[in-house]
């Protein structure tokens, strides 16, 4: 049986994660393949609905990525994100899953190393928490 994979889901702020992404992979900074980016304007505008139904599709974990405090282009967009973080967690517990599968973090434009850093260590972590409970074994 080989080592289980975890799939990560991260949805990224176009003004600055998702540029931080461009930047890692244009800097050849190495991170695991695991990841599925889905660039949204504002890390305010993820709605919880899409967060469940990732959980549900069989994703591992969740990791949404804005711009720092302060730094939204949207003014306070990313302090939306991270009250509906802060409720979906409480929602999470109650359907059983750990904390660490959804991960809420600031990576400004700049921050390719950190992006490329934070992927490393969710899918670590992922990898330790192992296959979600939601994931549903393939038929055939």
């Amino acid at each position: 049986m080989s080592e289980f994979e975890p799939r990560l889901l991260c949805f990224a702020c176009n003004w600055c994660s998702y540029s931080a992404a461009d930047i890692a992979g244009t800097s050849r900074i190495q991170y695991p393949p695991n990841v599925r980016m889905i660039r949204v304007m504002c890390s305010g505008m993820v709605n919880p609905e899409y967060v469940l139904r990732a959980f549900e599709v069989g994703f591992d974990g969740v990791l949404i990525a804005g711009c720092h405090l302060g730094d939204c282009h949207y003014i306070s967009g990313n302090y939306r994100a991270q009250e509906m973080v802060e409720r979906l967690k409480g929602l999470l517990h109650v359907l059983g899953l750990e904390d660490g599968r959804l991960k809420l973090k600031w990576i400004a434009t700049s921050e390719g190393p950190l992006f490329a850093q934070t992927i490393r260590e969710s899918v670590e972590e992922l990898r330790k928490l192992g296959p979600s409970p939601f994931k549903k074994e393939p038929v055939c």
